[in-house]
Protein backbone atom coordinates (compact mmCIF):
# COMPACT_ATOMS: atom_id res chain seq x y z
CA UNK A 1 0.00 0.00 0.00
CA UNK A 2 1.66 3.33 -0.95
CA UNK A 3 -1.56 5.22 -0.36
CA UNK A 4 -1.66 8.00 2.64
CA UNK A 5 -2.79 6.82 5.79
CA UNK A 6 -5.20 8.88 8.38
CA UNK A 7 -4.08 7.05 11.99
CA UNK A 8 -7.45 7.38 14.09
CA UNK A 9 -9.35 6.10 17.18
CA UNK A 10 -12.31 3.94 16.90
CA UNK A 11 -14.99 5.02 19.25
CA UNK A 12 -17.48 2.39 17.98
CA UNK A 13 -16.75 -0.89 16.05
CA UNK A 14 -18.42 -2.44 13.24
CA UNK A 15 -18.91 -5.84 11.66
CA UNK A 16 -16.00 -5.87 8.72
CA UNK A 17 -12.53 -5.39 9.09
CA UNK A 18 -12.40 -2.97 6.41
CA UNK A 19 -15.45 -1.06 4.69
CA UNK A 20 -15.07 0.93 1.65
CA UNK A 21 -17.52 4.18 0.85
CA UNK A 22 -18.08 7.34 -0.54
CA UNK A 23 -17.94 10.45 1.70
CA UNK A 24 -20.97 12.02 2.73
CA UNK A 25 -20.37 15.79 4.08
CA UNK A 26 -23.18 17.10 3.22
CA UNK A 27 -24.86 16.25 7.08
CA UNK A 28 -28.18 15.01 4.93
CA UNK A 29 -29.08 10.80 4.73
CA UNK A 30 -27.00 9.42 1.86
CA UNK A 31 -27.90 5.66 2.43
CA UNK A 32 -25.08 3.23 2.93
CA UNK A 33 -22.14 6.52 2.68
CA UNK A 34 -19.73 7.21 5.44
CA UNK A 35 -20.63 10.05 6.81
CA UNK A 36 -18.11 13.00 7.70
CA UNK A 37 -18.71 15.21 10.54
CA UNK A 38 -16.49 17.44 13.37
CA UNK A 39 -18.76 16.76 15.97
CA UNK A 40 -21.53 14.07 16.19
CA UNK A 41 -25.12 15.84 17.45
CA UNK A 42 -28.72 14.87 17.73
CA UNK A 43 -29.53 17.18 14.33
CA UNK A 44 -27.63 14.89 12.44
CA UNK A 45 -29.98 11.40 13.73
CA UNK A 46 -31.09 10.93 9.85
CA UNK A 47 -27.17 11.36 8.29
CA UNK A 48 -26.05 8.83 10.94
CA UNK A 49 -28.88 6.02 10.95
CA UNK A 50 -28.16 5.96 7.38
CA UNK A 51 -24.35 5.81 7.39
CA UNK A 52 -22.53 2.68 6.58
CA UNK A 53 -20.11 4.32 9.04
CA UNK A 54 -19.10 7.49 10.42
CA UNK A 55 -15.73 9.30 10.85
CA UNK A 56 -15.29 12.81 13.11
CA UNK A 57 -13.29 15.29 14.46
CA UNK A 58 -14.02 14.51 18.00
CA UNK A 59 -16.12 13.25 20.96
CA UNK A 60 -15.83 10.18 23.47
CA UNK A 61 -16.77 6.39 23.43
CA UNK A 62 -19.95 7.16 25.43
CA UNK A 63 -21.29 9.88 23.99
CA UNK A 64 -25.21 9.64 23.12
CA UNK A 65 -24.85 9.61 19.28
CA UNK A 66 -22.15 7.45 19.69
CA UNK A 67 -23.95 5.15 21.65
CA UNK A 68 -26.70 5.10 18.65
CA UNK A 69 -23.99 4.03 16.79
CA UNK A 70 -23.01 1.30 19.16
CA UNK A 71 -26.60 -0.19 18.69
CA UNK A 72 -27.07 -0.09 15.36
CA UNK A 73 -23.57 -1.72 14.69
CA UNK A 74 -22.38 1.48 12.42
CA UNK A 75 -18.32 1.99 13.04
CA UNK A 76 -17.14 5.47 14.26
CA UNK A 77 -13.65 6.96 13.92
CA UNK A 78 -12.32 9.40 15.29
CA UNK A 79 -9.52 11.54 13.25
CA UNK A 80 -7.95 14.66 14.18
CA UNK A 81 -10.55 17.64 12.87
CA UNK A 82 -7.80 18.86 10.02
CA UNK A 83 -7.47 15.69 8.47
CA UNK A 84 -11.05 15.89 7.90
CA UNK A 85 -10.70 17.95 4.89
CA UNK A 86 -8.43 15.24 2.93
CA UNK A 87 -11.70 12.59 2.91
CA UNK A 88 -13.56 13.31 -0.53
CA UNK A 89 -14.79 11.01 -3.01
CA UNK A 90 -13.75 7.30 -2.12
CA UNK A 91 -11.99 5.75 0.78
CA UNK A 92 -11.12 2.69 2.46
CA UNK A 93 -11.74 2.28 6.73
CA UNK A 94 -9.25 -0.50 8.00
CA UNK A 95 -11.25 -0.95 11.11
CA UNK A 96 -8.74 -3.41 11.98
CA UNK A 97 -6.35 -0.65 12.88
CA UNK A 98 -8.74 2.24 13.22
CA UNK A 99 -7.56 4.17 9.90
CA UNK A 100 -8.54 5.75 6.74
CA UNK A 101 -6.37 4.30 3.10
CA UNK A 102 -6.93 7.33 0.72
CA UNK A 103 -6.07 4.33 -1.67
CA UNK A 104 -8.08 2.93 -4.16
CA UNK A 105 -7.33 -0.64 -3.04
CA UNK A 106 -8.93 -2.06 0.09
CA UNK A 107 -6.56 -3.22 3.03
CA UNK A 108 -6.11 -7.06 3.44
CA UNK A 109 -8.43 -8.39 6.32
CA UNK A 110 -6.19 -9.17 9.11
CA UNK A 111 -6.91 -12.49 10.92
CA UNK A 112 -9.32 -12.99 13.66
CA UNK A 113 -7.41 -12.39 16.95
CA UNK A 114 -7.95 -15.44 19.76
CA UNK A 115 -9.31 -15.20 23.22
CA UNK A 116 -10.86 -16.22 25.39
CA UNK A 117 -15.07 -17.21 25.07
CA UNK A 118 -17.68 -14.76 24.83
CA UNK A 119 -19.64 -14.18 28.41
CA UNK A 120 -23.05 -16.50 27.29
CA UNK A 121 -26.46 -16.09 26.97
CA UNK A 122 -26.84 -17.63 30.64
CA UNK A 123 -24.59 -14.12 31.99
CA UNK A 124 -26.71 -12.07 30.76
CA UNK A 125 -29.76 -12.54 33.65
CA UNK A 126 -32.87 -11.04 32.34
CA UNK A 127 -31.74 -9.06 29.59
CA UNK A 128 -32.29 -5.53 28.17
CA UNK A 129 -31.60 -4.13 24.59
CA UNK A 130 -30.56 -0.48 24.60
CA UNK A 131 -32.34 0.06 21.13
CA UNK A 132 -32.67 2.88 18.82
CA UNK A 133 -36.30 1.74 16.99
CA UNK A 134 -38.81 -1.21 15.87
CA UNK A 135 -36.10 -2.71 13.93
CA UNK A 136 -33.59 -3.40 16.64
CA UNK A 137 -36.32 -5.18 18.50
CA UNK A 138 -36.89 -7.17 15.04
CA UNK A 139 -33.21 -7.85 14.97
CA UNK A 140 -32.87 -9.02 18.95
CA UNK A 141 -35.98 -11.72 18.25
CA UNK A 142 -34.52 -12.98 15.39
CA UNK A 143 -31.93 -14.32 17.00
CA UNK A 144 -32.92 -18.13 17.62
CA UNK A 145 -34.72 -19.62 20.72
CA UNK A 146 -32.05 -17.07 23.04
CA UNK A 147 -34.48 -14.46 21.70
CA UNK A 148 -36.49 -15.21 24.93
CA UNK A 149 -33.65 -14.06 27.13
CA UNK A 150 -34.42 -10.70 26.67
CA UNK A 151 -36.98 -9.61 28.33
CA UNK A 152 -36.94 -5.72 28.40
CA UNK A 153 -36.30 -2.99 25.74
CA UNK A 154 -35.32 0.10 26.51
CA UNK A 155 -35.57 3.18 24.36
CA UNK A 156 -34.57 6.60 24.92
CA UNK A 157 -37.66 9.14 24.56
CA UNK A 158 -34.95 11.64 22.71
CA UNK A 159 -34.10 8.90 20.05
CA UNK A 160 -37.82 8.20 19.41
CA UNK A 161 -38.65 12.21 18.91
CA UNK A 162 -35.52 11.68 16.28
CA UNK A 163 -36.72 8.81 14.48
CA UNK A 164 -40.09 10.52 14.23
CA UNK A 165 -39.02 13.81 13.22
CA UNK A 166 -40.50 15.59 16.44
CA UNK A 167 -39.26 18.59 17.81
CA UNK A 168 -40.16 18.21 21.73
CA UNK A 169 -39.50 21.52 22.96
CA UNK A 170 -41.41 23.26 19.59
CA UNK A 171 -44.14 21.02 20.56
CA UNK A 172 -44.46 21.43 24.45
CA UNK A 173 -44.15 25.28 23.41
CA UNK A 174 -46.78 25.05 20.76
CA UNK A 175 -50.41 25.28 23.24
CA UNK A 176 -52.72 22.50 24.12
CA UNK A 177 -53.38 21.34 20.97
CA UNK A 178 -49.54 21.22 20.06
CA UNK A 179 -48.79 19.56 23.39
CA UNK A 180 -52.01 16.51 22.67
CA UNK A 181 -50.04 16.08 19.63
CA UNK A 182 -46.85 15.51 20.83
CA UNK A 183 -48.51 12.66 23.18
CA UNK A 184 -50.49 11.20 20.55
CA UNK A 185 -47.48 10.98 18.20
CA UNK A 186 -45.39 9.80 20.84
CA UNK A 187 -47.94 6.82 21.65
CA UNK A 188 -48.37 6.07 17.89
CA UNK A 189 -44.57 5.27 17.90
CA UNK A 190 -44.42 3.17 21.06
CA UNK A 191 -47.80 1.27 19.45
CA UNK A 192 -45.51 -0.18 16.35
CA UNK A 193 -42.63 -1.15 18.86
CA UNK A 194 -45.23 -3.19 21.48
CA UNK A 195 -46.43 -4.56 17.93
CA UNK A 196 -42.99 -5.90 17.33
CA UNK A 197 -42.73 -7.73 21.07
CA UNK A 198 -42.61 -11.01 21.74
CA UNK A 199 -44.63 -13.16 24.49
CA UNK A 200 -43.03 -12.13 28.24
CA UNK A 201 -41.40 -8.74 26.78
CA UNK A 202 -41.84 -4.92 27.18
CA UNK A 203 -40.58 -1.53 26.45
CA UNK A 204 -39.26 0.65 29.05
CA UNK A 205 -39.17 4.30 27.90
CA UNK A 206 -36.75 6.50 29.45
CA UNK A 207 -38.68 9.97 29.85
CA UNK A 208 -37.36 12.70 28.10
CA UNK A 209 -33.48 14.00 28.52
CA UNK A 210 -32.71 16.27 26.01
CA UNK A 211 -29.63 18.27 27.03
CA UNK A 212 -29.67 22.23 25.79
CA UNK A 213 -26.84 21.30 23.29
CA UNK A 214 -28.89 18.69 21.74
CA UNK A 215 -32.15 20.59 21.92
CA UNK A 216 -30.48 23.42 20.28
CA UNK A 217 -29.91 21.47 16.76
CA UNK A 218 -33.43 19.89 16.48
CA UNK A 219 -35.43 22.91 17.86
CA UNK A 220 -36.39 25.60 15.39
CA UNK A 221 -38.85 27.67 16.92
CA UNK A 222 -38.20 27.40 21.15
CA UNK A 223 -35.86 29.26 22.41
CA UNK A 224 -32.88 26.77 24.31
CA UNK A 225 -30.71 28.24 26.83
CA UNK A 226 -26.59 28.75 26.21
CA UNK A 227 -25.15 26.30 29.16
CA UNK A 228 -21.82 26.23 29.89
CA UNK A 229 -21.80 22.87 30.83
CA UNK A 230 -24.61 20.84 29.32
CA UNK A 231 -24.37 17.80 31.05
CA UNK A 232 -24.72 19.39 34.20
CA UNK A 233 -27.27 21.50 33.24
CA UNK A 234 -31.11 21.71 33.30
CA UNK A 235 -32.17 18.08 31.54
CA UNK A 236 -33.37 15.09 33.30
CA UNK A 237 -35.36 14.76 36.19
CA UNK A 238 -34.79 18.94 36.65
CA UNK A 239 -36.18 19.53 33.45
CA UNK A 240 -39.54 17.74 33.70
CA UNK A 241 -40.00 18.84 37.36
CA UNK A 242 -40.40 22.21 35.89
CA UNK A 243 -42.84 21.45 32.45
CA UNK A 244 -46.23 21.45 33.26
CA UNK A 245 -46.69 20.60 29.35
CA UNK A 246 -44.91 17.50 29.17
CA UNK A 247 -46.51 16.11 32.50
CA UNK A 248 -50.01 16.96 29.89
CA UNK A 249 -48.27 15.23 26.77
CA UNK A 250 -47.28 12.00 28.84
CA UNK A 251 -50.97 11.87 30.41
CA UNK A 252 -52.24 11.78 26.35
CA UNK A 253 -49.62 9.66 25.63
CA UNK A 254 -50.90 7.50 28.29
CA UNK A 255 -54.37 7.48 27.24
CA UNK A 256 -53.96 6.95 23.66
CA UNK A 257 -51.81 3.87 24.77
CA UNK A 258 -54.82 2.68 26.96
CA UNK A 259 -57.12 3.51 23.88
CA UNK A 260 -54.86 1.77 21.08
CA UNK A 261 -53.55 -1.23 23.06
CA UNK A 262 -56.34 -2.15 25.97
CA UNK A 263 -54.20 -4.06 28.33
CA UNK A 264 -51.58 -4.44 26.38
CA UNK A 265 -50.47 -0.95 27.44
CA UNK A 266 -49.22 -2.23 30.76
CA UNK A 267 -46.07 -3.54 28.33
CA UNK A 268 -44.96 0.00 28.14
CA UNK A 269 -43.25 1.52 31.37
CA UNK A 270 -41.76 4.41 32.49
CA UNK A 271 -38.06 5.41 33.45
CA UNK A 272 -36.91 8.69 35.28
CA UNK A 273 -33.89 10.04 34.04
CA UNK A 274 -30.95 12.19 35.54
CA UNK A 275 -32.12 11.40 39.24
CA UNK A 276 -30.43 13.02 42.47
CA UNK A 277 -32.65 11.24 45.41
CA UNK A 278 -35.95 9.84 46.91
CA UNK A 279 -37.36 13.51 47.28
CA UNK A 280 -36.51 14.05 43.56
CA UNK A 281 -38.53 11.12 42.13
CA UNK A 282 -41.08 11.60 44.81
CA UNK A 283 -41.20 15.16 43.54
CA UNK A 284 -41.21 14.11 39.73
CA UNK A 285 -44.08 11.39 40.44
CA UNK A 286 -46.39 14.03 42.23
CA UNK A 287 -45.59 16.25 39.43
CA UNK A 288 -46.33 13.97 36.66
CA UNK A 289 -49.78 12.93 38.29
CA UNK A 290 -48.59 9.21 37.71
CA UNK A 291 -51.68 6.67 39.44
CA UNK A 292 -50.10 4.13 41.65
CA UNK A 293 -50.88 1.59 39.19
CA UNK A 294 -48.59 3.05 36.31
CA UNK A 295 -45.03 1.77 37.87
CA UNK A 296 -41.75 4.33 37.32
CA UNK A 297 -38.29 2.95 37.80
CA UNK A 298 -35.20 5.27 38.36
CA UNK A 299 -32.05 5.66 36.55
CA UNK A 300 -29.09 5.57 38.80
CA UNK A 301 -26.47 7.75 36.99
CA UNK A 302 -25.06 10.14 39.89
CA UNK A 303 -23.31 9.32 42.97
CA UNK A 304 -25.70 11.24 44.81
CA UNK A 305 -28.37 8.87 43.36
CA UNK A 306 -25.73 5.86 44.19
CA UNK A 307 -25.83 7.01 47.45
CA UNK A 308 -29.47 7.62 47.75
CA UNK A 309 -30.38 4.27 46.71
CA UNK A 310 -32.26 2.51 49.80
CA UNK A 311 -34.16 5.85 49.77
CA UNK A 312 -35.59 6.21 45.71
CA UNK A 313 -36.35 2.19 46.56
CA UNK A 314 -38.28 3.22 49.35
CA UNK A 315 -39.85 6.09 47.97
CA UNK A 316 -41.34 3.56 45.27
CA UNK A 317 -39.07 3.37 42.21
CA UNK A 318 -40.17 -0.07 40.83
CA UNK A 319 -36.77 -0.54 38.92
CA UNK A 320 -33.15 0.20 39.08
CA UNK A 321 -31.66 0.72 35.78
CA UNK A 322 -27.43 1.80 36.33
CA UNK A 323 -26.38 4.24 33.86
CA UNK A 324 -22.49 3.16 34.06
CA UNK A 325 -21.99 5.64 31.26
CA UNK A 326 -22.91 8.66 33.39
CA UNK A 327 -21.55 7.63 36.21
CA UNK A 328 -18.00 7.04 34.82
CA UNK A 329 -17.65 10.74 33.80
CA UNK A 330 -19.38 12.06 37.47
CA UNK A 331 -17.36 9.55 39.55
CA UNK A 332 -13.94 10.38 37.50
CA UNK A 333 -14.61 14.03 36.76
CA UNK A 334 -14.12 12.98 32.82
CA UNK A 335 -16.53 14.41 29.56
CA UNK A 336 -17.53 11.07 28.11
CA UNK A 337 -17.54 12.89 24.68
CA UNK A 338 -14.52 14.39 25.32
CA UNK A 339 -11.58 12.55 23.74
CA UNK A 340 -8.86 15.15 25.64
CA UNK A 341 -9.41 13.30 28.71
CA UNK A 342 -10.18 9.89 27.01
CA UNK A 343 -7.57 8.15 28.86
CA UNK A 344 -8.98 9.48 32.23
CA UNK A 345 -12.67 7.67 31.23
CA UNK A 346 -12.66 4.25 32.59
CA UNK A 347 -15.63 1.87 32.63
CA UNK A 348 -13.39 -0.77 34.77
CA UNK A 349 -12.27 2.34 37.63
CA UNK A 350 -12.51 0.99 41.22
CA UNK A 351 -14.69 3.43 41.97
CA UNK A 352 -17.14 2.81 39.89
CA UNK A 353 -17.23 -0.52 40.08
CA UNK A 354 -17.92 0.17 44.25
CA UNK A 355 -20.76 2.42 43.18
CA UNK A 356 -21.99 -0.23 41.21
CA UNK A 357 -21.63 -2.85 43.79
CA UNK A 358 -23.39 -0.37 46.17
CA UNK A 359 -26.59 -0.16 43.99
CA UNK A 360 -26.76 -3.51 43.04
CA UNK A 361 -26.48 -4.31 47.18
CA UNK A 362 -29.02 -1.86 48.04
CA UNK A 363 -31.70 -2.70 45.42
CA UNK A 364 -31.35 -6.51 46.41
CA UNK A 365 -31.61 -5.55 50.16
CA UNK A 366 -34.98 -3.72 49.61
CA UNK A 367 -36.47 -6.39 47.14
CA UNK A 368 -36.02 -4.27 43.84
CA UNK A 369 -34.92 -5.54 40.80
CA UNK A 370 -32.18 -3.63 39.34
CA UNK A 371 -30.52 -3.80 35.99
CA UNK A 372 -26.86 -2.71 34.91
CA UNK A 373 -25.26 -1.50 31.57
CA UNK A 374 -21.98 -2.95 30.05
CA UNK A 375 -20.11 -2.16 26.95
CA UNK A 376 -19.85 -5.49 25.46
CA UNK A 377 -15.80 -5.39 25.96
CA UNK A 378 -16.36 -4.96 29.89
CA UNK A 379 -19.14 -7.70 30.35
CA UNK A 380 -16.91 -10.24 31.33
CA UNK A 381 -14.83 -7.96 33.92
CA UNK A 382 -18.36 -6.87 35.45
CA UNK A 383 -19.10 -10.52 35.49
CA UNK A 384 -16.20 -11.05 37.54
CA UNK A 385 -16.34 -8.26 39.61
CA UNK A 386 -19.86 -7.17 40.74
CA UNK A 387 -22.39 -9.30 42.59
CA UNK A 388 -25.21 -10.23 40.61
CA UNK A 389 -27.95 -7.93 39.10
CA UNK A 390 -31.44 -9.19 37.76
CA UNK A 391 -29.95 -8.61 34.63
CA UNK A 392 -27.25 -6.42 32.30
CA UNK A 393 -28.66 -4.00 29.96
CA UNK A 394 -26.50 -3.73 26.76
CA UNK A 395 -26.65 -2.11 22.97
CA UNK A 396 -28.61 -4.27 20.56
CA UNK A 397 -25.58 -5.11 18.05
CA UNK A 398 -23.33 -6.10 21.26
CA UNK A 399 -26.33 -7.83 22.47
CA UNK A 400 -26.85 -9.79 19.56
CA UNK A 401 -22.96 -11.24 19.38
CA UNK A 402 -24.18 -12.66 23.45
CA UNK A 403 -27.38 -14.17 22.03
CA UNK A 404 -25.82 -15.48 18.35
CA UNK A 405 -21.83 -15.76 19.01
CA UNK A 406 -21.70 -16.07 15.01
CA UNK A 407 -23.00 -12.67 14.91
CA UNK A 408 -19.29 -11.23 16.72
CA UNK A 409 -17.65 -8.97 13.98
CA UNK A 410 -15.28 -10.43 11.79
CA UNK A 411 -11.35 -9.55 12.69
CA UNK A 412 -12.28 -7.92 15.88
CA UNK A 413 -11.66 -11.33 18.49
CA UNK A 414 -13.22 -12.05 21.55
CA UNK A 415 -13.94 -10.41 25.03
CA UNK A 416 -10.78 -10.61 27.47
CA UNK A 417 -12.06 -11.90 30.45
Amino acid sequence: MNGRRIQGFMLTGGTRATLRGTCNRTGRPQEGTILIAPHLEAGLYDAIVTAGAVVCGGGGQTGHMQSLCRGRGIPVLRVDEADLAALVGEVTLDLENGSILLDPDPAPAPAPVSGAALPTVADLGAACAVIADFQDIRTVNSCGPDAGRVDTFFIREEFLCLAAGLSPLDALAGGPDEVARYGRALAERLCSFVEELIPGQRLVLRLLDLRSDHAASVTEQSAVAVEPNPELGLHGARWLLGSAPYRDALHGMLDTLRTRLGDQAARVHLSVPFLNDADEYAQLREHLELPPTVPLSAFIETPAAVHATPGICAAGASELFVGVKDLVQFYLAADRGNHLVADSYQTRHPAVLDGVRRVVEAARAAGTPVRVFSLGADLAHYLDRLPTPDGYMMCTAELTQVLRPSAAPAGRGTWAR
